[in-house]
């Protein structure tokens, strides 16, 4: 903090810093302005020892502000009122990194280069400096080979994608799938250019940028690419961007029922998909995935609480079953699945039919239905009201604002089978 004793500020170590040759005229009469506005007119005119009409001069640009003159005034500013002052190449000039001949001073730059080392933000903002004003002549630096490489869809690069690749896996066939179809229409037998860079970023689908990324990552585990390929190429391409928005999510009862009602009739498939999302909360892959690996005879154990059930146990006084689905280990985990007695019945009915979401997804834009996307939402503000948020959380499965002990977990089953019935009935006497 700078301390002032009158008016001068006696921790001016960083004045001595300063090239006053180095500084324009504009900066100089600035200076001068914010000293008057600070200490007034003629104690202006007393502490840098000057005439009166030579500081009318001076801020008029009639004549030009001595060096002396310029570093008395300094004095009585601080760091901060300077560094607002002085801005651009002028802060370069006052602090001597281009001299006054306008020659560079490279031993000072690369000192501040070499901060690079120590500081994350300054390496990053060094790093994307680079990139965007001297790509190539940073391919050529590092020697990169692009022209090697050939773009062809494996089942490598499928069991890459599932097994190998780190943090998210690609689990989802139908992800797969359409991976594998934007592949083979952009870069299938495309070779790793710049050109081919350029084609991704600027491409409209934003989706080709996560599939560029994935094969190149699958390039470097398979030792293609150098480390410098790749970690020029995953920086010069963005994942996919994401907005990020507030958005408010309406409860439409009517929608709903209007959407429920329409698929009952149409559609008993897509019918029980709603019916599970609704009523466990579920998620549209989950309620999917329980529709067409449906085992209900099968006996599991629990982990961690030492527990064998059978996976799907109901209870008929309250017209309710609970069905273990036991997703841990996916990023969006699903432990169980709540339903009524009566979506049951559908349920077996269907059973190991496959479900295609994106054929879901079109079937009920086109009659303009509610989304599915929306569905465990209204669940879970619906729940909500008949329930604890804990409760409805561990029914929901979710377990990211959830923290459970194994004897927690316990008691949450026990209350969340205690209390499911309620949500049931209020389901019902919303017509829902």
């Amino acid at each position: 903090m700078s301390e002032l004793i009158g008016d001068v500020n006696v921790s001016s170590g960083w004045i001595h810093k300063v090239n006053v040759r180095g500084l324009s005229d504009d900066v100089r009469r600035e200076i001068l302005r914010r000293v008057k506005e600070k200490l007034g007119f003629n104690r202006t005119v007393e502490i840098l020892d000057i005439a009166k009409g030579s500081l009318h001069n001076y801020l008029n640009g009639l004549r030009r502000i001595p060096d002396d003159v310029i570093s008395k005034a300094l004095q009585y500013l601080d760091e901060r009122e300077f560094n607002e002052i002085v801005a651009g190449i002028d802060r370069l000039k006052a602090v001597g990194i281009i001299r006054e001949d306008g020659s560079i001073d490279y031993s000072l730059i690369l000192q501040a280069v070499a901060l690079a080392s120590k500081d994350e933000y300054l390496k990053q903002a060094l790093l994307r400096f680079t990139i965007e004003n001297f790509r190539e002549d940073l391919r050529k630096m590092l020697g990169l080979s692009l022209s090697q490489v050939v773009f062809t869809w494996s089942q490598g690069f499928e069991e890459f994608l599932r097994e190998r690749k780190k943090r998210r896996k690609i689990l989802d066939p139908e992800t797969i799938a359409y991976y594998r179809n934007l592949f083979k229409k952009h870069l299938e037998g495309k070779t790793l250019s710049e050109d081919l860079i350029n084609y991704v970023i600027n491409h409209k689908n934003k989706w080709l940028r996560n599939v560029f990324r994935h094969y190149i990552q699958y390039l470097y585990y398979m030792r293609k690419i150098s480390p410098e390929t790749y970690g020029w190429v995953m920086e010069v391409v963005p994942s996919r961007s994401y907005k990020i928005d507030v958005r408010s999510y309406p409860i439409n009862v009517e929608d709903l029922i209007k959407t429920l009602s329409i698929l009952k009739d149409s559609h008993e498939l897509y019918y029980l998909v709603y019916r599970l999302m609704l009523e466990g909360g579920l998620r549209l892959s989950h309620a999917i995935y329980i529709i067409e690996s449906f085992n209900p005879d099968e006996i599991i154990e629990i982990n961690g609480l030492d527990v064998e059930t059978s996976r799907l146990v109901c209870f008929e006084d309250k017209s309710f079953c609970r069905y273990y689905v036991g997703l841990r280990e996916s990023v969006k985990p699903c432990e169980w699945a709540y339903f009524s007695i009566d979506t049951l019945r559908l349920l077996k009915e269907y059973s190991g039919i496959s479900v295609s979401r994106r054929a879901l997804t079109k079937y009920v834009k086109r009659r303009n239905l509610l989304l599915p996307k929306y569905v465990r939402k209204i669940s879970w503000r619906l729940m909500i009201k008949v329930m604890s948020r804990e409760v409805a959380r561990f029914i929901q499965s979710r377990f990211g604002e959830l923290k459970v002990s194994e004897a927690r977990y316990e008691d949450l089953l026990g209350e969340a089978d205690d209390h499911y019935s309620k949500y049931l009935a209020y389901l019902k006497e919303l017509s829902v």
